[in-house]
């Protein structure tokens, strides 16, 4: 096994003691440490070698640290090489911004503690590795890319050059003809070409779809093309593409079939090199692109980690070793409990977006009371806005109606939302906090939504910043001086979990210092028996009016909690509602029972919605073939719609599900009576 090559790490301190300690501290890392006791030679030292970080002491006779690194940064080779300033003096800002200015990484003082020396260096060794990693594998890229166009070359001119096979085959299948190149291809001699079909030259693995595609290609009497891989007898593989056309008589009658053989093993090889070197390409930029954000997310990430700890870590000590007065004990158990709180909110957040991004973040779903929910966040954030002097208005529509959802995760949004706002809202400011009802954008008569809205007074989002506002791993200010903690997870996350109820949400600010609005919508559960009697009642039973009473409904669609809201839905509104989770489940349920209409989603992993209509479109009207179909797929295009109907659905409704249009569209399709589409 090859050994990994060791990295350079330059140490700079013109006293010997203070190099020996330095080389006890690092030399577990197996790397190899430099000396230098002089800028002068420590200058020399980068003539002829590379270092992954430069240890560099400021306090030098002649030289010192600073006029080293001015002196290192003017050269080309050592001009990004990282400086860690060790002084034993206590450093000042002045010093600070000096050191910085100059291009310093950190800034340690004297004496200096080994773990953290060591885990910075440490970390400076392994960008080095990776950085020369990156360079090894770009010149392998271009290698390759090199190999890549000499190849395409080549095979071009053997397409252009090279014969192909030919073959003659008479009406009852037997071989008339085959040229040299036939024979070659195949492996057989002349006589053997003759009594032996093409078919019988193909790999076992892709033979029994040959067979399939000539029986079709004979029976039907279309131009034929199709690739196989061939296998000699000496166990040669190559792919062939196998072309043919029916051969007819001046007066249109069938003779036989005309066909030709063509090597394309080496445009296959190409292809599939080609792609290869595509998707490395691809992920190389998608990883220099991730990795720049992860840094930053790093650097936010251990601040915001650290500065819990730095506070719970030493008002524990101070318990530990000093005994307090009662209102001081009280205190600093106040202050350990508030920032482990702050911390595990972090690390809730942090899980949660490991969740939504391995898709495993799951809703438990029931009718929820929206008041319910918001009042709890709103009880939860008070302490936060207390201190600050923060006014918390509320105006909550106690006619609001329930929405199905999991209402642990209505209140995180809600949470998130207040958190957010009191956060970035100065002392004395107002948060407005509203739940009404919205009525559909194009049936305006109609409440739909039930709406929330979270208003500030506080900094406001840019103009530039607002677009990206609900991204992963973004935050307006992620440098060392910025005024707000935080991840920049929290918008993520509610997006997320907004999207997951089948809502929307929507931030509004005119710019910075005037403040924000963020707006969350979500599909109210369609309650007929008017404005609730108390405004924490929950919704624990089916409304009383079922249009679709006895209506057998059968909803297909891979998303579990989209078929448990159709299902429940359809079972308010009295239908018998049968979900299934593919275009298999689906035909073999149809086979049992006969259902009154189909509701199926497009998109689906595997089998497509158009592919299930099709089969259906396929049978005889008594084994389903008939059943009248509606579309549902988050593909909203014009041409969308059109393809959904020549497949053979009767209509196409867009995602995001609006329960009373689509109960509207089945009593149409159903052609139902007229009360029952509007009630």
């Amino acid at each position: 096994m090859q050994m990994e090559p060791k990295v350079n790490i330059l140490l700079v301190d013109d006293k010997v003691e203070n190099l020996l300690a330095l080389e006890a501290i690092l030399e577990k890392l197996g790397e190899n440490l430099v000396r230098a006791t002089s800028g002068e030679e420590a200058l020399r030292c980068l003539l002829h070698q590379d270092f992954a970080v430069i240890l560099l002491d400021v306090q030098m006779p002649g030289m010192d640290g600073f006029e080293t690194a001015t002196l290192i940064r003017n050269r080309g080779r050592s001009r990004h090489t990282p400086i860690i300033f060790l002084t034993a003096f206590s450093s000042s800002d002045q010093m600070l911004f000096k050191g910085y200015a100059l291009g310093a990484v950190d800034y340690l003082l004297k004496p200096l503690d080994p773990n953290i020396l060591t885990s910075k260096v440490t970390v400076f060794v392994e960008l080095f590795k990776k950085t020369e990693a990156v360079k090894e594998q770009a010149a392998q890229l271009v290698a390759v890319n090199a190999e890549l166009k000499q190849s395409e070359e080549r095979l071009r001119s053997l397409s252009t050059c090279s014969p192909v096979g030919i073959f003659e085959i008479d009406t009852e299948g037997g071989c008339r003809y085959t040229n040299p190149r036939y024979q070659i291809i195949c492996g057989l001699k002349a006589a053997e070409s003759l009594e032996k079909r093409w078919l019988e030259s193909v790999h076992p693995e892709d033979r029994e779809r040959a067979v399939a595609t000539w029986s079709n290609y004979i029976r039907e009497g279309r131009d034929y093309s199709e690739e196989f891989r061939f296998q000699t007898a000496y166990g040669i593989v190559r792919w062939v593409q196998v072309r043919s056309s029916p051969m007819l008589s001046g007066q249109g009658e069938l003779l036989g079939y005309v066909g030709t053989l063509e090597d394309i093993t080496e445009r296959k090889q190409a292809e599939e090199v080609r792609a290869q070197v595509i998707r490395e390409q691809t992920a190389r930029v998608e990883a220099e692109a991730a990795n720049r954000m992860k840094d930053e997310f790093l650097a936010v990430l251990s601040h915001e980690l650290r500065t819990p700890l730095t506070s719970m870590l030493g008002w524990s000590k101070i318990l530990r070793s000093k005994k307090l007065d009662e209102k001081a004990t009280h205190r600093a158990l106040e202050a350990i409990e508030r920032n482990a709180t702050s911390q595990m909110q972090l690390i809730e957040d942090i899980l949660d977006v490991s969740r939504i991004i391995r898709g495993q973040l799951r809703l438990n779903v029931s009718a929820v009371n929206l008041i319910s929910v918001m009042e709890s966040a709103l009880e939860a954030v008070r302490p936060l806005a207390e201190p600050k002097d923060i006014k918390l208005n509320t105006v909550l529509d106690a006619s609001v109606g329930s929405v199905y959802g999991d209402p642990a995760r209505l209140q995180q949004v809600v949470w998130n939302l207040l958190t957010n706002a009191i956060k970035f809202t100065p002392k004395g400011g107002r948060v407005e906090v509203n739940l009404s009802v919205v009525c559909d954008e194009e049936q305006q008569t109609t409440p739909k939504y039930a709406q929330i809205e979270v208003i500030d007074t506080g900094i406001g989002i840019s103009s530039e910043f607002l677009p990206k506002v609900f991204e992963r791993f973004r935050q307006a200010d992620s440098t060392t001086t910025r005024s707000h903690n935080g991840l920049g997870l929290g918008l993520a996350i509610v997006r997320h979990l907004v999207e997951l109820h089948k809502g929307t949400i929507f931030a509004q600010s005119l710019g910075t210092g005037e403040g924000a609005t963020f707006t969350v919508r979500l599909p109210l559960l369609q309650d007929n028996r008017g404005n609730r009697e108390g405004a924490t009642e929950e919704i624990s039973s089916p409304v009383p009016s079922t249009p679709l009473a006895g209506l057998r409904v059968l909803v297909v669609d891979d998303e579990a909690d989209t078929r448990n809201f159709l299902s429940f839905m359809f079972e308010e509104y009295g239908a018998i509602a049968t979900a299934v989770a593919s275009v298999d489940e689906a035909l073999a349920v149809l086979e049992q029972a006969k259902a009154d209409i189909l509701i199926s989603d497009i998109g689906m992993s595997e089998q497509d919605g158009y592919t299930l209509i099709r089969k259906l479109r396929s049978l005889e009207p008594e084994k389903g073939g008939s059943i009248p179909a509606i579309a549902l797929t988050a593909y909203t295009r014009e041409e969308d719609r059109l393809e959904a109907l020549s497949a053979g659905f009767q209509q196409h409704l867009s995602k995001p599900i609006d329960p009373a249009k689509l109960i509207a569209m089945v009593a149409n399709v159903l052609k139902l009576p007229a009360e029952v589409a509007v009630s």
